[in-house]
């Protein structure tokens, strides 16, 4: 792809095109063509730190009433690698990477590790050529949709599943429950549970029955983002 219309398609004209070039460069290309480096793994290293503090510093000021726990699990969702690449396929980031030969013939242009890495990498040069505010204004669009869909579907899911998801991915470690008091009378019981990750008491929660009180309990271990501290 003619870099001039990767550009019109990403928003954003660089002052160093070579910046680009370097971003759009697997390190397959560079085996084959060794004077036609560097490849963009460090403008990757570069960027994978920029598009986190972005999406990080947009998620604050787009979400003021989030507590640390729903802001950090929507950052996480926002950068990872199926978001990352599937915004690249959005861009056409795959048509205009240069890959070597046999990277490309395998199918290197919808690899999803291939079009995370661009991603992260084009972020990079986008810092380098301009700043954040190109790099603001280049995710803007894609991160508010985005934010506003993930955000949907949670609600559409029960609190005890979306933690069970959440710390079975980022822990390895199933969360439990246990029944710690029972108030009132049997026609109208009030039952108050806890839920645990490991060892650690992470929500509590009350309901007229068990499911509920184990609900109210996964969905405060949420809203505190417990999920932050170590177990």
């Amino acid at each position: 792809m003619n870099l001039d219309v990767f550009q019109s398609r990403i928003g954003y004209h660089f002052r160093d095109p070579g910046l680009l070039l370097r971003a759009l460069t697997h390190s397959s290309y560079v085996n084959e063509h060794p004077d036609e480096g560097p490849d963009n793994q460090r403008l990757e290293f570069l960027g994978d730190a920029v598009l986190g503090f972005a999406v990080a510093a947009w998620v604050y000021v787009r979400y003021p009433s989030f507590h640390e726990g729903e802001m950090t699990r929507l950052r996480a969702a926002l950068v990872r690698e199926e978001t990352l690449a599937r915004w690249a396929g959005q861009l056409g980031l795959g048509e205009a990477l240069r890959l070597g030969r046999g990277e490309a013939e395998g199918g290197g242009r919808t690899r999803p590790a291939n079009l995370e890495d661009g991603f992260e990498a084009l972020v990079g040069a986008l810092y380098l050529d301009g700043g954040l505010e190109p790099v603001r204004q280049f995710l803007h669009p894609l991160v508010e949709p985005e934010a506003a869909a993930i955000l949907a579907a949670a609600a559409d899911r029960d609190a005890k599943s979306r933690l069970q998801e959440w710390a079975q991915a980022e822990l390895g470690v199933t969360p439990h429950y246990r029944i710690v008091a029972e108030r009132g009378p049997d026609h109208a019981k009030t039952f108050v549970a806890q839920v645990l990750l490991g060892a650690k008491v992470v929500g509590r929660g009350e309901g007229h029955s068990k499911q509920a009180a184990e609900q109210a309990a996964a969905q405060q271990a949420l809203d505190l983002g417990h999920m932050t501290l170590d177990l």
